[in-house]
């Protein structure tokens, strides 16, 4: 009868390949070996065998070192198995083996998509190593605000896209270098037309004719003082009147240019004029003379003219493209700014901040141009895309409004500093040469050479921030203004 060899004498085996088992060197220690085996200590007094120098083994791959890898954040989707045969002691002792020790468990098929590329790159979430990521992070949250959810975005303000009243002017003048209409502190609208001159009171919708300059003459600049009881006239014979609007009766008559005067400016008690013939008058009423003093400056025709809120400065724009900036002390201008590459007619101060000038460019320059007059610095330049005819800021909010002629006629209303557009406003079939605001800061006129003037509430009030209503008096209408 043959004995089975003892159990203690068999070589306990895992389910691995022979040629891997050799590579593992899978044969335990101190469990009976076979005749095959070396002992221990056999193995320890065997001295390492090193290759011969004059054989060089080349390898086709280069494996870096996976210590400094972050293979955690890549995932090896295996096709659909079952945990248990992915779990088995042949899978962890194969991927010890390729992968390292500490290499992670592969994603299972219960959360791996079946549409997802083979590797999978997941966003690593340890915690920042650069000093500068903390501070980055907390400026960040510093700047989005303090509360948890962002803070929700105000709308836009909604503008109305049509007038809410058309005026007819007949013989209102397509002409880029007059200024025929102005809006009086007491709510009354000066119209020139032709030879005359109409009141249009806001109020009751009353016209008055103001006066006839004759066949010989024509009106080529109104202005009212900031008190509203005066209109200053310039003429196309060079004149300056100015008129008691109460009494409908002129008290002075001013003479001094040579050429038409198309443009003029008050302050608190001095009125400037420009005119063809290059010349600023300045024309004080309390005093008999016509004119107090003369600023030479421009080489062209003055067409743009304002006074500073502080009156302390006065900026003109000529059609010799230049911008000049002037005080009563000298007789030289104190800024020369001759960036502007056509006409100057459109100029406006910001109510809202001190020496601050907007100006706009004609047909060859397109630009709203935005000034520091304290340093004569650019702050910033915007292209519109047509002619700037006019500039006037809202009172009530920090916003300016343009009319432009060639080539889109349009209205458009800015948001300072961003300069983002809250309105593009149309209607006028010709150049909008002509621009007013109302009292209270919420509506404007324009008026252009298709012979109409239009009321458009654009700006919002003071204490509501909201549009103006329309009400009887302004609802859409369509009337003569003479």
């Amino acid at each position: 009868m043959t004995l089975a060899a003892p159990a203690s004498d068999a070589k306990p085996r895992l389910n691995v390949p022979p040629s891997m088992a050799a590579a593992l060197r899978l044969d335990p220690v101190g469990l009976g070996a076979g005749p095959s085996t070396p002992s221990p200590s056999r193995r320890l007094a065997e001295p390492p065998k090193t290759p011969s120098p004059s054989k060089t083994t080349y390898s086709d791959r280069f494996i870096p070192c996976r210590s400094s890898s972050r293979l955690q954040n890549f995932a090896l989707l295996d096709s659909p198995l079952s945990p248990a045969k992915d779990d088995t002691p042949y899978s962890r002792l194969l991927r010890a083996e390729l992968f390292g020790p500490d290499s992670p468990k592969p994603a299972t098929a219960a959360s791996a998509s079946p549409n997802t590329n083979l590797f999978r790159f997941k966003k690593d979430h340890s915690a920042p190593t650069s000093p500068f990521a903390k501070a980055a992070a907390a400026h960040h949250d510093c700047t989005a605000g303090s509360g948890d959810a962002p803070s929700p975005q105000k709308p836009p303000r909604k503008v109305p896209k049509t007038p809410h009243k058309v005026l007819d002017a007949p013989s209102l003048q397509d002409d880029f270098y007059l200024n025929l209409v102005d809006w009086s502190s007491q709510n009354v609208l000066a119209v020139g037309l032709g030879t005359c001159v109409y009141l249009w009171s806001a109020s009751n919708s009353k016209v008055t004719k103001l006066c006839d300059l004759g066949p010989r003459d024509s009106v080529c600049a109104v202005h009212w003082s900031r008190e509203g009881s005066y209109l200053s006239i310039g003429t196309g014979l060079g004149d300056v009147q100015i008129w008691d609007s109460s009494r409908c009766k002129r008290i002075r008559n001013m003479g001094g240019h040579q050429t038409r005067t198309g443009v003029l400016a008050w302050s608190s008690c001095i009125l400037s004029s420009g005119s063809r013939d290059k010349n600023i008058l300045q024309h004080d009423i309390r005093v008999p003379s016509d004119y107090i003093s003369k600023f030479c400056g421009h080489r062209s025709e003055v067409c743009g003219l304002k006074w500073s809120h502080d009156d302390r400065e006065l900026a003109s724009g000529g059609n010799d493209n230049q911008l000049l900036v002037w005080n009563q002390r000298s007789q030289q201008p104190v800024l020369q700014l001759t960036e502007h590459t056509a006409a100057v007619k459109a100029i406006a101060w910001s109510p809202h901040q001190q020496g601050l000038l907007a100006s706009g460019g004609g047909t060859a320059d397109r630009c709203i141009r935005f000034w520091n007059t304290a340093n004569g610095n650019v702050l910033n330049s915007i292209d519109t895309g047509s002619q700037v005819c006019n500039l006037a800021w809202c009172k009530n909010v920090n916003e300016l409004v343009s009319t432009h002629g060639y080539s889109q006629n349009q209205i458009m209303v800015w948001k300072y500093p961003s300069m983002s557009k809250v309105a593009t406003l149309t209607g006028h079939t010709m150049r909008v040469l002509y621009l007013a605001s109302s009292p209270d800061g919420q509506t404007i006129v324009t008026g252009a050479g298709d012979e109409t003037l239009r009321f458009w509430n654009i700006f919002p009030s003071v204490k509501t921030q909201t549009p103006v209503r329309d009400i009887g008096l302004w609802s859409f209408s369509r009337s003569h203004i003479r």
